[in-house]
């Protein structure tokens, strides 16, 4: 108990100090004009909203609901009688008692779809790109991921050992200069989005993949902005 109490004492002392940091990197990230305030949303998800502090509608243009499916009908409906039927939450994660039929059923259909051997359910593509690159990826291997790629890949990136590159946004010939500088790597992974979310660019994926093929690289590709939206 006198061991806890001292612990106490000595992160107490630290408080101060550490609140003396934060509130002076706050202000130089205001001072960078890079805060960012949270904007209320007082309205269903759709191409116009209201906020809490805009009078009237305004045009949404920073949404990922590209097919309007947030307040589509029959998702809600289906929203509410599956709530109706299981409940709310799983109570657990997946792999210990958080599976239930309703999440294999929809991983084999979206297989189908994708003509994919397989998929996995994540709450967020967020999520999926910080549990990727440590599972597959170690300090034998490369990754090589275009400049201009979404904040969650490299955020998991950062997570595994490969050795780091990163080619010019969407740049062949730069990508090429990396894998043949990389060949003695047991594994190379060449990574970008599909869409870029902020600029609207569409990787050269018939280029990629024939360097891939030409260089024995894998390919991985974030398409949570393109799926259901861009192809057949």
């Amino acid at each position: 108990m006198q061991v806890l109490r001292s612990q106490r004492r000595f992160a107490g002392m630290g408080r101060p100090a550490m609140r003396k940091i934060i509130e002076d990197q706050l202000d130089e990230i205001r001072a960078a004009g890079t805060f960012k305030n949270e904007r209320i949303i007082t309205s269903p998800q759709a191409g116009s909203v209201t906020t809490s502090k805009t009078k009237g509608k305004v045009l949404n243009f920073c949404a990922n609901n590209y097919l309007g499916l947030s307040n589509h009908p029959e998702v809600k409906a289906a929203a509410i009688k599956s709530i109706g039927e299981r409940g709310f939450g799983m109570s657990s994660v997946r792999f210990i008692c958080g599976t239930q039929d309703q999440h294999v059923e929809l991983e084999n259909r979206l297989s189908d779809w994708l003509g994919t051997e397989a998929t996995i359910l994540y709450p967020s593509c967020f999520d999926a790109n910080a549990g990727v690159f440590e599972c597959l990826l170690s300090d034998q291997d490369a990754v090589i991921s275009d400049s201009l790629n979404h904040a969650s890949i490299i955020d998991g990136i950062r997570l595994c050992k490969a050795e780091r590159h990163r080619y010019n946004h969407m740049d062949m010939k730069n990508l090429e200069e990396i894998l043949k500088a990389t060949q003695h790597r047991r594994i190379r992974m060449i990574v970008t989005d599909g869409v870029f979310s902020m600029d609207g660019d569409v990787a050269p994926l018939d280029e990629i993949v024939r360097l891939a093929h030409e260089y024995d690289a894998v390919v991985f590709v974030d398409d949570c902005h393109g799926t259901g939206v861009m192809g057949r």
